[in-house]
């Protein structure tokens, strides 16, 4: 068997993972897939994961349950072939989803904030569409709108990420088997601008449409699916694990992705399926850690269900990434890092959980109690706590994207920090070269290193189908 070193001469230490040193498996290759045909391919991207992350998902999981994360694992038990992406758009080494996404859909880097348009109006047909021409059947799955950028990126063309409404009824047309995430208000027809019930145009194309976790259960599987659980992003997976009408009504995204799989596994050509953590982004945004790693950790259930699937049927390519780094939050050294970041494992909801639920006419008590409620008893200094208040008493503001009401994330995470021993860089992307992991048929052609663009004609080839489209 034909071994690949990587990096030869030792190993390289990146973000706290060491890539494999020489005589390692963790890069050789797969023969029992060399040349195999990738009938199915499962796209799994944690949008905005940081390698830190990774890290910290997996110490808990480590921690906590006595297992390395399922992601982890597969290094582990070289399973996997792996190595890093460059992710830059066409205008910027630090890319956003949008660009990020299309750079694999379209096979183009173009501009952040748009879909598959190139600077001049070129329109590169997306991955997805080329899929379902060849006969496949195709979907997303994602924990945030499905309209947003990441899912868009591998199904449509738009000259602006925020055409959401008009994405949506873009998905009319083109369609495709499942689709299923968050974003109510840009298919009800009493939230969209132009008055159209999108819901009804998708039922008159003969779609299964569902608004509840029950809903989605029960869709036949001869009839193509819709499913939106939340008007904009499906809720946290900290706060939906407290909540328990949320956990009954809202799936998770290990559950979506076991419900795409099957509703599209039996067809005779095969499935191609993008599955995205979104809320891994939107919690990097807000530096809020326990939205981070309980998000992180549910993509990371998701990609259980992904290889259980793959491993039995043995014609399915995974595919692990990120589109960017984001905030790059790690642990920092000190003498209580450890018992700091297991106080994580006692934390019940989110920063947004918590910011959200204070008025300007509360007292100091009550913001220090809601944040001893939400954050394992810690208690913070009424210094701490009126500071927090003053957001919401004044015109003091705070910015952030995903953050409208200008609530204070960053007070709240500098403050945890010295409970968490968790630090972020910033609020925003990062120029991060990604981790990237495949496993099945086409897996033993990645190479160590790639581009973010050489994705898409590397899914078409895995598939065995020509880029005729």
């Amino acid at each position: 068997m034909k071994r690949r070193d990587f990096l030869k001469g030792g190993s390289l230490a990146f973000g706290g993972l060491l890539f494999a040193p020489i005589g390692s498996k963790a890069n050789i290759i797969k023969e029992e897939f060399k040349g195999k045909k990738a009938k199915n391919i499962i796209f799994m991207v944690s949008d905005g994961m940081s390698n830190g992350t990774l890290v910290m998902a997996n110490l808990y999981s480590q921690r906590k349950l006595g297992k390395a994360t399922n992601w982890i694992s597969l290094y582990e038990d070289s399973l996997t072939q792996r190595g890093m992406m460059d992710m830059a758009s066409l205008n910027s080494i630090v890319t956003d989803s949008a660009a990020a996404s299309s750079s694999w859909g379209g096979g183009h880097r173009v501009n952040n904030g748009s879909l598959n348009v190139g600077p001049n109006g070129e329109e590169y047909l997306p991955i997805l569409q080329k899929f379902k021409k060849a006969g496949k059947k195709v979907g997303c799955v994602t924990t945030v709108p499905i309209t947003h950028a990441t899912p868009a990126g591998f199904s449509v063309f738009s000259k602006s990420r925020n055409s959401q409404s008009d994405i949506a009824k873009t998905y009319s047309e083109i369609g495709f088997d499942v689709m299923m995430g968050g974003g109510n208000q840009y298919f009800d027809a009493t939230k969209r601008k132009d008055g159209t019930d999108m819901y009804e145009v998708f039922r008159k194309k003969g779609y299964t449409v569902a608004r509840t976790k029950a809903e989605m259960i029960a869709a036949p599987k001869n009839q193509p699916l819709l499913g939106t659980f939340d008007e904009d992003g499906l809720p946290y997976s900290a706060d939906r694990n407290s909540d328990a009408e949320l956990q009954k009504n809202v799936p998770t995204l290990a559950e979506m992705t076991a419900k795409a799989i099957d509703q599209m596994k039996d067809h005779r050509n095969g499935f191609v399926m993008q599955v995205e953590a979104g809320k891994v982004d939107w919690a990097a945004h807000a530096n809020d850690i326990s939205a981070l790693l309980y998000d992180q950790l549910a993509f990371d259930e998701a990609v259980k269900v992904a290889m259980d699937f793959a491993k039995k049927d043995g014609n399915t390519l995974v595919v692990i990434t990120t589109d960017h780094g984001n905030a790059n939050p790690g642990l920092i050294y000190g003498k209580n890092v450890n018992q700091n970041f297991d106080n994580i494992q006692k934390f019940t909801q989110t920063n947004e959980w918590i910011l959200q639920g204070i008025n300007p006419t509360d007292s100091i008590k009550t913001v220090k109690d809601r944040i001893a409620q939400a954050n394992a008893g810690i208690l913070i200094s009424d210094e701490k706590a009126k500071e927090i208040l003053s957001y919401y008493q004044t015109a003091k503001q705070e910015d952030g994207i995903y953050n409208p009401r200008h609530l204070p994330f960053k007070l709240l995470s500098d403050i945890q920090k010295d409970y968490t021993s968790v630090g972020w860089i910033s609020m925003d992307h990062s120029s991060d070269y990604v981790e990237l992991t495949m496993y099945g048929p086409g897996s033993e052609m990645m190479k160590p290193f790639m581009k973010n663009t050489d994705i898409h004609p590397f899914l078409l080839k895995a598939a065995h189908i020509e880029n005729k489209f």
